[in-house]
């Protein structure tokens, strides 16, 4: 598998363009914004993207999936969990407030539950629901490749906020110490911002998770 990682938004968030090897069959991960940019990452991977694939409802990492679903002729956007509707329901709002430009309430072509698969070409991805920095919130995870994409749960060092509406730092920390780090130290991650990790290196050295 081929994953690209493309910063976009004025957060910086990284959407992911994930592409399988063999078929490429492709699934694009977060796409916040810039679509021009993740259309362009696209064509240069030579990529057929089947679907949008969403961990949660903020603006950054879903504002921009019907109009790339729409640009690549109507592909699935897929997830998160329903839990997250009000965050889809509020995107409009949400541009509003932090200056983004317009963007379109929207509802995902299907909503994921915990223990959900995705197939990406030749590669499964498993869904793991992991509710606290939004309750909805749900997490990508290819145990072949031992890779997961984490969304705002869990970045280098630190670990998703939890002052946001229906935001709980209790379940987040839950989420991380029982769902994500006993899939294994060698698991790397990738975060909805900043650089990659890998589980093992968290569990040992991020000061949110020690103690």
């Amino acid at each position: 598998m081929q994953v690209f990682i493309i910063p976009v938004t004025p957060f910086q968030q990284n959407c992911s363009l994930i592409v399988c090897d063999r078929t490429k069959e492709a699934a694009v991960v977060d796409p916040g914004g810039d679509i021009e940019q993740i259309l362009a990452q696209i064509k240069q991977a030579g990529a057929t993207v089947t679907q949008i694939l969403l961990t949660h409802g903020h603006l950054d990492h879903a504002a921009g999936a019907p109009e790339l679903a729409s640009a690549l002729g109507d592909v699935p956007i897929i997830g998160p969990h329903i839990d997250d509707t009000f965050w889809l329901d509020s995107l409009t709002e949400q541009s509003a407030r932090f200056g983004f430009g317009h963007a379109k309430a929207f509802a995902p072509t299907v909503w994921l539950n915990d223990n959900d698969t995705v197939q990406v070409g030749d590669y499964t991805l498993s869904v793991i629901l992991c509710p606290g920095h939004t309750p909805g919130h749900v997490v990508f995870y290819s145990a072949d490749l031992k890779l997961a994409w984490v969304g705002d749960v869990l970045f280098k060092d630190s670990i998703g906020r939890t002052d946001f509406p229906r935001g709980n730092h209790a379940d987040l920390i839950h989420s991380i110490k029982n769902k994500l780090l006993p899939l294994g130290d060698d698991v790397q991650f990738i975060p909805g911002h900043g650089p990659t990790s890998t589980f093992g290196r968290e569990r040992v050295h991020n000061p949110y998770l020690i103690g």
